[in-house]
């Protein structure tokens, strides 16, 4: 049984939009990192504001944290969490996603962004961060999920129609837990 949920992976890849949705099927509190290190309009919160707030969380017996923070905060929540989600989609689905989120972005705000926060900005950052992470961090994430796979219920979605599955089997693992 769930309690303790990292959703992770490159950006774009559809992690807030999961973590809202697994949320509202196991009825975990979902923490959006991105809410909590930016304050609205974009602007970073310090440091050890952040920690403290992400340490507090994961502290409580019952949560679902979704986005990377910083390397720091990172691994101590990924070895925290009794379940680990690893969103890895093709690359291209990641720029697809990003792109996309930046043209509809001026029109509605993407979900699991602080308000206000700068559409270009953001997106821009987003660009050059799946670079970074599919080249240094995917191979550290990957080798992890392996590692972790004794002892930690593992999700490692690949594709887009992994996530649909993803949440059948969730809400069967769900609905037989309710019965018993």
């Amino acid at each position: 049984m769930m309690k303790q949920v990292a959703v992770f992976g490159n950006a774009g890849g559809g992690k807030s939009t999961l973590s809202q949705k697994l949320s509202q099927i196991t009825g975990l509190p979902l923490h959006v990192l991105d809410k909590i290190k930016y304050q609205a309009g974009g602007a970073e919160v310090p440091s050890q504001d952040y920690k403290r707030i992400h340490q507090e969380i994961l502290s409580t017996e019952r949560w679902i944290i979704d986005g990377f923070g910083c390397m720091e905060t990172l691994w101590s929540r990924l070895e925290q969490a009794d379940t680990l989600v690893y969103v890895d989609l093709p690359i291209y689905v990641h720029f697809w996603w990003v792109t996309k989120r930046f043209i509809t972005g001026y029109f509605h705000p993407p979900q699991g962004w602080p308000q206000n926060s700068p559409i270009l900005k953001s997106s821009l950052n987003s660009y050059r961060a799946l670079w970074l992470c599919h080249r240094y961090l995917t191979p550290k994430y990957r080798e992890y999920i392996q590692k972790a796979q004794s002892n930690k219920n593992i999700y490692h979605i690949r594709s887009i129609e992994e996530i649909s599955q993803f949440f059948e089997l969730i809400k069967n693992k769900t609905n037989s837990q309710n019965c018993a």
